[in-house]
């Protein structure tokens, strides 16, 4: 995969320039659709969009699909995100472009998996997710350490699956009915 991303940024440069530009693809994919780049916290968008983006989905899937829904819609946003993020961090030259938000979407919807689609449960997976990706708790921390997408991504999918247990624990002692 490394080489495949070296050709494509290789060939996407800007005239008179060595930096490389990021495909349409990958900027449309990394910003989740542009939420990236609202402000202030573009994170915190992403994170709300995989919600909001969720709850429709969800809405349309028979009730017995909705943990794999949600098991698939992290993977998918893993699977893509990583080569987006590459992409797009390259051409801009950082390691974790705070435009970058696909890896919220990703981190977002491991919290989500096997939660209620109430109110109060999509609220709490929503401020347990963002509490742990801007704290990032040890060993969260070392995964942003990766090369490039791989480190941008997995912090995110750490801070997720903190989140999912603590839902989980919350949904399973009552505290949220």
């Amino acid at each position: 995969m490394a080489s495949t991303l070296e050709n494509q940024t290789k060939t996407h440069t800007k005239k008179g320039s060595s930096a490389p530009t990021k495909p349409f693809w990958a900027w449309i994919v990394a910003t989740y659709f542009g939420a990236g780049a609202l402000k202030p916290g573009p994170g915190t968008w992403g994170s709300a969009g995989a919600v909001v983006t969720w709850a429709l989905i969800a809405h349309w899937l028979p009730a017995n699909l909705h943990i794999a829904g949600a098991v698939s819609f992290a993977a998918l946003a893993t699977a893509i995100g990583i080569p987006a993020a590459t992409l797009t961090a390259r051409a801009c030259g950082r390691d974790d472009p705070s435009h970058v938000v696909i890896d919220e979407v990703a981190g977002q919807m491991v919290t989500l998996i096997a939660a209620p689609l109430t109110w109060k449960a999509q609220l709490a997976g929503f401020i347990l997710f963002r509490t742990f990706d801007i704290l990032k708790p040890w060993p969260i921390r070392r995964l942003e350490q990766l090369p490039e997408g791989t480190g941008i991504m997995l912090d995110d999918i750490g801070a997720g699956a903190f989140g999912l247990i603590c839902l989980q624990l919350l949904l399973r002692t009552g505290c949220l009915s």
